[in-house]
């Protein structure tokens, strides 16, 4: 006798696609059409699953929403926490090294579609649920921005930064990383290439000037912290 049964991993992973498949979905609708313009049939039909089954994974259009916000976070931080990987934790030329990682950062994790879709749904719905975009600015930016901090706190540490609060610090660079291009980003606009290398560049130099040590010792070898 043949067994035509269907496997529970295989079981496994149709659940795991689908569900994959309503999320973006989803993410597509409520930012295309807004959370008020968005309803399930929309969702299913994109998705290419039928009504229920959205129904079954998240029981109604709000909690299917606040699945969408946590997704994107979590995918936002894992992009986030791969591109810190990179960050240049013992430069040989701290200014053009800290230059080159604030274009991946911005190319990686402000320009790409997880950092679109965020912007587009705080800025469409934030009011409409304060305390989700409370939840994800802790589990969000909270958790990206303290990582970063605690690299900016090893550089002092080597003796290539002068820093009273990592934290601060760690604000301070991504704001001037993002300034010159504040508005193309409210508007979900991609600059070019070469606008994203040129104000990544000179907002390094406004953060070194802020917080580096004397310019000779930014190309020097790291110094040994005082004892």
């Amino acid at each position: 006798m043949i067994d035509i049964s269907v496997p529970a991993y295989t079981a496994t992973r149709s659940h795991a696609a689908k569900r994959d498949s309503i999320l973006e979905a989803a993410a597509n609708v409520f930012c295309r059409e807004g959370f008020a313009g968005t309803n399930i049939d929309l969702v299913a039909a994109e998705a290419g699953v039928s009504r229920q089954t959205v129904y079954n994974h998240h029981g109604d259009k709000e909690n299917l929403f606040v699945a969408v916000v946590s997704e994107i976070t979590a995918r936002s931080n894992a992009i986030f926490f791969d591109t810190l990987s990179q960050f240049p934790d013992k430069p040989d030329d701290l200014e053009a090294e800290l230059t080159a990682f604030a274009v991946r950062l911005r190319k990686n994790c402000v320009y790409n579609r997880e950092g679109r879709y965020l912007r587009r749904l705080i800025q469409t719905e934030g009011e409409r649920y304060p305390q989700l975009f409370a939840d994800w600015r802790e589990h969000g930016p909270g958790r990206t921005w303290s990582a970063l901090a605690a690299r900016f706190a090893r550089l002092a540490l080597a003796g290539y930064l002068e820093l009273d609060d990592p934290d601060v610090a760690a604000r301070h660079f991504m704001a001037l990383i993002n300034a010159d291009t504040q508005v193309a980003c409210m508007l979900n606009e991609v600059p070019d290439p070469e606008e994203i290398e040129r104000s990544a560049r000179a907002a390094v130099r406004a953060f070194l000037r802020a917080y580096g040590t004397r310019r000779e010792s930014l190309s020097a070898p790291a110094r040994q912290p005082a004892t």
